[in-house]
């Protein structure tokens, strides 16, 4: 699946960025598939696609803050 239009840069592509090369940021992530954000509607998807890459690679510890987990609003 196409995740960023303006770069066509696929859901695939950004997993395997973040799992070969550990980006901390969707900047990194765009410098690793050898590009950089043009509008930005992108973002939050590539940054959940890497909160998920790295649940997978390392797991994800109770409690912890990430995306795969929603804040709860009481």
């Amino acid at each position: 699946m196409i995740v960023c239009s303006c770069n066509v840069l696929s859901d695939k592509a950004v997993r395997t960025a973040c799992t070969a090369k550990a980006p901390r940021t969707t900047g990194q992530v765009y410098g690793c598939l050898g590009c950089s954000a043009q509008c930005g509607r992108c973002a939050r998807t590539i940054r959940k696609i890497m909160d998920e890459a790295l649940i997978g690679a390392v797991g994800c510890p109770v409690g912890c803050a990430c995306a795969a987990h929603p804040a709860k609003h009481d």
